[in-house]
């Protein structure tokens, strides 16, 4: 955490002439776009994954009409297809479940008055008048008017316009590439409950902000919004 935390002041302090006193918020969005860049190769194979998935449909109809009428064969056929062709099923989740670890390591970081044996002077920074420390409940004290209240009525309409433009490029991603109904050849149980839910995931994003410190939320909104760019190119 130590390490963690010196990593973040090292990259604030270089921002610091361009940014002044929301120097540290600037190097969270910049760490943030770090850790988008390394996972992006995997981003870039999840599309890919995605596009030969969507190449397989007319054989997994056939299997459809072949053993339609046993379930757990199709399903069974429809797995060793995917295994044959060299096809995740899954392979999309990776990018997104290689940034929790860092999503937690900035959550600890601004929740902590201490961290290794000295006090935390990360929780001093701020983004304009938000302490990057705080939530959203401790803004509301000071009036959704007031400084911090400002700050996060911001990132709200960040959020609300990245996830607006997030609905329609899933549910468009959705009606290009639907997932066959469960028992009917779905490549992995519970898949399709999963993709119909996608589309609706990038609102939840507005409660993340509201519970957690302004540094955590800074991440999320951060990477929210380049997932939907990258994706939006990646899958075009």
């Amino acid at each position: 955490m130590s390490v963690f935390a010196t990593l973040v002041e090292r990259l604030a302090d270089l921002l610091q002439p361009l940014f002044g006193t929301s120097a540290a918020a600037a190097a969270i969005v910049l760490f943030t776009a770090l850790v988008r860049l390394l996972v992006h190769p995997l981003s870039r194979a999840a599309a890919r994954g995605q596009k030969a998935r969507t190449a397989l449909q007319p054989k997994i109809a056939e299997l459809r009409g072949k053993h339609g009428k046993d379930p757990e064969r199709l399903q069974r056929a429809v797995l060793e297809l995917h295994a044959r062709e060299k096809v995740s099923p899954l392979a999309g989740c990776l990018p997104g479940l290689l940034q929790v670890p860092a999503f937690f390591l900035l959550y600890h970081l601004f929740s902590s008055d201490t961290i290794g044996g000295r006090a935390n002077e990360l929780l001093g920074h701020a983004l304009f008048a938000a302490p990057l420390g705080g939530r959203w409940a401790d803004a509301l004290q000071g009036g959704i008017l007031g400084g911090a209240g400002l700050v996060y009525a911001g990132l709200f309409a960040v959020v609300a316009v990245v996830a607006a433009f997030s609905y329609r490029l899933s549910k468009r991603m959705t009606a290009a590439n639907p997932v066959l109904p469960a028992g009917q050849g779905e490549q992995v149980p519970g898949l399709g409950a999963v993709t119909r839910v996608m589309p609706f995931l990038s609102f939840f994003t507005l409660v993340t902000v509201a519970v957690v410190p302004l540094a955590a939320a800074l991440y999320v909104v951060t990477s929210t919004a380049w997932s939907t760019v990258e994706r939006a190119v990646l899958y075009r």
